[in-house]
């Protein structure tokens, strides 16, 4: 398999993001009701779980594009060299990719999480409007680390969920071509969202702990630390707050996987045909 060109990369991604996270917005919303420390239903429950879909439009695209161009650039570079293992490549390549599209992720992420939970009257706007009124009060350094908060747990969770993710993906479009014996040189847009549907499954489950923390930061009321929210959850229900949310999550990722790398393969394809 060959790497995509920058702007092939770049054009795809963002198609991919922003196909997968308008298609299943309401999932991601009910899975941040769940997840919210105020229960489901003071949340917003099954209504209006449109939501926040405004930061979701405005950040799918670029934060997608960055992922991606930062990947595919970072396994071309790493391959060249020729000095690590195929998965090893893919993973820190996962890592950085993930790190660059979080700058756009997150404070698009904290504002639709906040519409999604019925904050600030349950509109991106509002919730975008009352982050940036901070301003005159507080200063531009309050405005700044409240679009960032979580960035450190989204970070923190994004990474081992790409790292687990990106490499079986690849692992099995890999074997998958190995069985065509060199008659194609890439996988169709089906094969790539199967795989990508079953990656993102086993990714999902094992990382829902990390993203019930990045909730509960993103949600809370003051800033709090990540170890300062896990031990309450600890000290007061246990163990089984971690996985509120678990099965919305795994069926959004997994069906997410099968829309994001299928189309993503798709316009890769598609591009690559065309040129």
């Amino acid at each position: 398999m060959s790497n995509p060109p920058f702007q092939t990369a770049l054009l795809a991604g963002a198609l991919a993001g922003t196909t997968v996270d308008l298609s299943l917005f309401p999932l991601d919303t009910l899975k941040t009701r769940l997840q919210s420390s105020a229960g489901f239903f003071p949340s917003g429950g099954f209504s209006g779980i449109y939501r926040g879909i405004g930061s979701a439009v405005v950040g799918s695209a670029p934060g997608a594009a960055f992922f991606f161009c930062t990947y595919e650039t970072t396994k071309d570079i790493l391959k060249r060299q020729g000095a690590l293992p195929e998965a090893v490549t893919q993973m820190i390549a996962a890592s950085l990719g993930e790190v660059a599209a979080c700058a756009v992720r997150v404070p698009t992420e904290v504002v639709k999480q906040r519409a999604q939970a019925g904050l600030h009257g349950g509109s991106s706007r509002a919730a975008l409007g009352a982050i940036l009124s901070q301003y005159s009060t507080r200063g531009l350094g309050t405005v700044w680390r409240e679009l960032y908060r979580g960035w450190g747990i989204t970070v923190f969770r994004e990474v081992p969920f790409t790292v687990i993710q990106f490499p079986l993906w690849e692992a099995m479009k890999a074997w998958r071509l190995k069985r065509e014996k060199g008659s194609r040189k890439d996988v169709t847009a089906v094969e790539s969202a199967l795989f990508g549907s079953i990656a993102g499954a086993i990714s999902a489950a094992a990382t829902t702990p990390l993203d019930v923390l990045k909730t509960r930061v993103m949600l809370s009321k003051e800033r709090v630390s990540v170890l300062e929210v896990f031990g309450r959850l600890m000290k007061e229900d246990g163990i089984r707050p971690f996985f509120a949310g678990v099965a919305p999550r795994v069926t959004w990722i997994s069906v997410g996987g099968a829309i994001f790398l299928g189309s993503y393969q798709w316009a890769i394809n598609t591009m690559g045909a065309i040129s």
